[in-house]
């Protein structure tokens, strides 16, 4: 009965040669978990980016939105080329066509909006008869189709369209 209790003793525990197979076992798989966890709050910032992008494009397409469909009969009316000087003068749609700016202003403003100094916009308004497919019943006379195209940090470009119609009698 003393042999079974002294074997029983000296099988307790483990040897060096497993204490240090498990310590590297343990250091590979905590060696892949950070490196995977690297890798993604490397890549963290960019849909912080796209949402401010996106953020940027819906407020300037808004923007346009809210505008007369044609200039209106006001003598005082904008004409031009459309830049950030003159953007409080814009008074339809059409004066947005071509305007693009580097780093993002409030209206009227020649400051850039601290953090958006590395955004761009770029606005495009054309005549689109396309509206309503091929018995389209707008005119291409009376629908606009406007580009709002923003490039941020790391080229990451959001675009949205929206059409304009002139539903004014």
């Amino acid at each position: 009965m003393r042999t079974r209790s002294l074997r029983a003793l000296r099988q307790a525990g483990l040897s060096l040669v497993e204490l240090v197979m498990f310590i590297v076992i343990v250091s590979i798989g905590i060696a892949g978990i950070l490196s995977v966890m690297n890798v993604t709050t490397g890549s963290s910032a960019d849909p912080m980016v796209r949402k401010q992008a996106m953020a940027i494009a819906e407020s300037m397409l808004e923007e346009i939105l809210l505008k007369d469909f044609a200039n209106p009969a006001d003598p005082d009316a904008f004409s031009g080329a459309p830049t950030q000087a003159n953007r409080a003068l814009f008074d339809d749609i059409g004066d947005y066509h071509g305007f693009a700016t580097t780093g993002i202003y409030p209206v009227g403003d020649a400051t850039v909006i601290p953090g958006l100094g590395g955004y761009n916009i770029q606005v495009s308004v054309v005549s689109d008869g396309s509206l309503g497919g091929a018995a389209s019943v707008v005119p291409a006379a009376d629908a606009r189709l406007i580009t709002v195209t923003v490039t941020g940090p790391g080229a990451t470009a959001i675009t949205l369209n929206a059409y304009r119609t002139n539903y004014a009698p």
